[in-house]
């Protein structure tokens, strides 16, 4: 259910008269917006005239919601802001920086590319005091920042990425109802998960729900246990060494990560249909077990898209619920959190991208997307009860809570890496390997790698 409630007061006289302003989608004013930022923002800044591309991977219901907020920049200053989406935004925008004809900013789903790009001087530093202000406004905002840094064509280290729209992986998602008929508490350590998973199998029920099938890219969901767990049991520079290859695969850390979701994956009884199962079902299909009478399985660990895979009308926060991905209570690591997110770099730098990005400090530019649906953010200065939804509010908290963010690790290593050897390499693992040898093997891949 919504939660945007509306005063019912008139439409307040802010804005009057500027174009579009009676098109908002929130008309200006009402609600428990952050009006007041917004309406300094207008009062200081005028583009008139001045048109702003951006492109993004952001296409059809998603494309109308990110340009009904972009309606409150046009309103605001007066400017154009063209935004084209692409289903080949990795490729197309690569093409027009190196023909010198990019638009002004491009939203890049993954760091990856973007920092390649700033290699290769096809992006422009952030202005001077960003970082600065990520890191005091941001929840968890030096991680923000080191995810946004990269090294330019000199090998200088400068912030390039400001992060906008968050996706959340650290999640286990569970059946309320089966809990409270088992008795079962939802654990707030990783050491009364464990304990959880124990009781479950004592009482003569199956813990977990794991499937790591996916068609080419079978595995993945695998490399997501491992990197949340590696996130567990060391510290966030670690996993960053790790995914920069500063360490190799077969390191000790790395082989304590791979085998704790081992822990999880291939003891017996812990997961629905044991290891070979496990590598042989499909992502989609594995947390069809939480909904059978009895339970096939009480917990399933996967992102905050695993909803669209659930079977048809069911209703997150009544039939079926989520909590945090918990961490070790005797290890001082606070509370980690795996997922990934998209982040605006300027392509094709002028006065009016510098506003822009000053807008999207602004809490209206986060609360906008949040109040239409499918949208998390890491700015701390939002109202959370602007979410569309109870879960994504619950979501949003556990972003809010967190003392670290890093991004999916596959996802930073070279494509035969993390889409290719990591991924079959879980698979082997989760059927029998030892996962010093499975390891071996993805870091001689890597060493291959020019």
């Amino acid at each position: 259910m919504k939660n945007v409630l509306f005063a019912g007061a008139a439409v307040s006289a802010m804005f009057a008269g500027q174009a579009g302003a009676q098109d908002l989608m929130f008309p200006v004013g009402e609600g428990d917006f952050h009006w007041d930022s917004y309406q300094a923002f207008a009062d200081a800044n005028d583009l008139t005239g001045q048109t702003i591309s951006i492109t993004g991977a952001w296409t059809g219901n998603e494309k109308e919601r990110v340009e009904a907020v972009l309606d409150y920049f046009e309103a605001a200053t007066g400017a154009t802001v063209e935004y084209s989406g692409s289903d080949s935004f990795e490729q197309d925008i690569v093409i027009s920086a190196e023909a010198g004809s990019a638009p002004n900013l491009a939203a890049f789903p993954q760091p990856g590319l973007a920092a390649d790009m700033a290699k290769k001087g096809l992006l422009t530093p952030l202005a001077e005091g960003t970082g600065d202000w990520v890191k005091d406004n941001f929840a968890a905002g030096q991680s923000w920042v080191d995810l946004g840094t990269y090294a330019d064509k000199d090998g200088n280290d400068q912030l390039y990425g400001f992060f906008y729209r968050v996706d959340l992986k650290s999640l286990v998602w569970f059946v309320p109802e089966a809990f409270e008929e088992a008795g079962y508490e939802i654990p707030t350590t990783m050491e009364d998960l464990k304990a959880l998973t124990q009781q479950i199998v004592d009482d003569g029920g199956t813990p977990w729900c794991i499937g790591l099938g996916s068609g080419a890219a079978t595995g993945w969901p695998a490399t997501d246990w491992v990197e949340d767990l590696m996130l567990r049991t060391q510290p966030p520079s670690v996993y960053d060494q790790w995914v920069k290859n500063e360490i190799p695969f077969d390191d000790p850390a790395v082989l304590g990560a791979i085998n704790e979701f081992g822990w999880f994956a291939r003891t017996e009884g812990y997961a629905d249909g044991g290891p070979e199962a496990v590598a042989s079902t499909d992502f989609r299909d594995s947390p069809t077990g939480l909904f059978s009478l009895p339970p096939k399985c009480y917990m399933h660990r996967q992102a905050s898209f695993i909803p669209a895979f659930f079977p048809e009308g069911t209703t997150v926060g009544e039939d079926v619920d989520f909590f945090y991905f918990p961490s070790y209570a005797d290890k001082d690591l606070g509370n980690p959190v795996l997922g990934a997110g998209a982040l605006f770099a300027v392509t094709n730098p002028s006065e009016a991208t510098n506003v822009f990005l000053e807008f999207m400090k602004l809490p209206i530019a986060h609360e906008a997307w949040m109040a239409q649906g499918g949208f998390l953010t890491a700015h701390a200065g939002v109202n959370t009860a602007l979410y569309n939804t109870d879960s994504e509010r619950a979501m949003g908290e556990i972003l809010q809570n967190a003392t670290t963010f890093r991004f999916d690790g596959s996802d930073l290593m070279p494509g035969e890496i993390g889409a290719g050897a990591f991924w079959t390499g879980m698979v082997d693992y989760t059927t029998g390997k030892d996962a010093g040898e499975v390891a071996a093997a993805i870091q001689s891949r890597w060493n291959e790698i020019k």
